[in-house]
């Protein structure tokens, strides 16, 4: 007894924000003293689920429940005390911050969202959703794929973009979430010029916008602001980097970041000042150019084009 009461006391200690990262759930917003999620117990598209970083609890606000780390593995794996404990004796002896989540919190180590099949988008729900983010299919068809999954004994599908190690983003119309590992996606073709985005459908937006970038620059889309130093290792074999992160104090901070460790970037979040991103920005400036050319919209204010290879524009005093 006294064995297990000093696990249940290890166990409650661990990281709730290390844990739902093995699980594949990350924050969509995040502050000094807590995290908010999207439930790792249901679809959503608000954030409903928050951690209290400062004393390392749980709260779901659409099911009332919350706790400590034991009490999430059992309700993510609908186990006993027992059988959360063995989960987190795992995660306890081979989990590092420095290292990327790869043990799942499933006892076989296969990840709790199961990809079932990939294949081109087709399906008219998913077309309908890459409509409301002013995204063609055309565009979406050269990062994306249609992706049908099983989690919690349904089959689901959704807009899916593969990273560099075998996971994926997945969005639809009422959920965003992802498989593990999460990693950053990076499409290489050879050139010196980078792209650099936080999500799928910002980079997404800038194909609608110039459906021939890829004819001179490579894209690597971050997927987490929690990847930006994994992104740098990147940036050895270009010539110029391009930044285009969010407009909130997480982006800019992680702009500056970027700014200060690699002497070839640049800037370019003042395009879409006024808007938290990319995509928000196309599709409030699609409802305002009904009939003029959006391409033009992007690069009116802009006298030299910021895609033009190796140039750099000097910050204004």
């Amino acid at each position: 007894m006294k064995k297990e009461r000093m696990d249940c006391e290890r166990a409650r200690t661990l990281c709730l924000i290390a844990t739902l990262a093995r699980a594949g759930h990350f924050p969509v917003r995040e502050t000094e003293k807590e995290a908010w999620y999207l439930s790792p117990f249901r679809s959503e598209t608000q954030a409903s689920f928050k951690v209290n970083k400062k004393i390392n609890r749980w709260y779901d606000h659409g099911e009332g429940i919350g706790g400590n780390t034991i009490d999430l593995v059992c309700q993510l794996n609908n186990c006993t005390v027992s059988e959360a404990l063995k989960l987190l004796s795992i995660q306890d002896a081979s989990f590092s911050f420095h290292q990327r989540p790869r043990i799942k919190l499933n006892e076989d180590g296969v990840s709790k969202i199961k990809i079932i099949t990939t294949s081109k988008i087709k399906h008219v729900a998913l077309r309908q959703y890459l409509d409301s983010r002013k995204i063609s299919l055309g565009t979406a068809q050269k990062l994306c794929k249609e992706v049908h999954y099983r989690t919690r004994g349904k089959t689901y599908f959704a807009i899916g973009l593969k990273n560099v190690d075998g996971g994926w983003e997945l969005r639809n119309k009422y959920w965003k979430n992802s498989t593990s590992p999460k990693a950053i996606s990076i499409f290489q073709s050879g050139h010196k010029k980078l792209i650099v985005m936080e999500g799928m459908f910002d980079m997404l937006s800038l194909l609608e916008l110039m459906p021939n970038i890829q004819k001179t620059c490579d894209l690597l889309i971050l997927n987490s602001t929690a990847f930006v130093e994994k992104a740098l290792a990147y940036f050895k074999d270009y010539d110029q980097i391009d930044l285009f992160l969010d407009n909130d104090g997480t982006g800019k901070e992680k702009t500056e970041f970027l700014l200060e460790q690699s002497h070839n970037t640049k800037d370019f979040s003042h395009l879409y000042v006024g808007f938290k991103d990319m995509n928000e920005w196309l599709i409030g400036v699609t409802k305002e150019c009904i009939g003029q050319g959006i391409q033009d919209v992007f690069l009116l204010p802009q006298k030299q084009s910021c895609f033009a290879p190796h140039v750099r524009k000097e910050k204004k005093e």
